[in-house]
């Protein structure tokens, strides 16, 4: 089986929202596409929460994450 990966670096849009991530492998996943990665459990540390609006967020796990929240991790450009 192989390694989960997880998230090592954000990047952010113009207002501020995270936009893509930088995984442990160097792979760069697009909001959406490590929404897709989170759920069929290629990354760990992290998970999908559905907020009221029926929006999909993705927040860090307490405990399991190197970050204590996503914005703590470093930004890559």
């Amino acid at each position: 089986m192989n390694e989960q990966e997880t998230f090592v670096a954000i990047q952010k849009n113009h207002e501020g929202a995270i936009i893509n991530f930088k995984t442990s492998t160097g792979r760069v996943l697009s909001y959406r596409k490590a929404i897709m990665e989170i759920e069929n459990g290629a990354i760990s540390g992290a998970y999908v929460w559905t907020g009221e609006n029926g929006e999909s967020y993705i927040r860090t796990t307490p405990g399991d994450s190197p970050a204590n929240s996503l914005d703590d991790l470093p930004a890559f450009f």
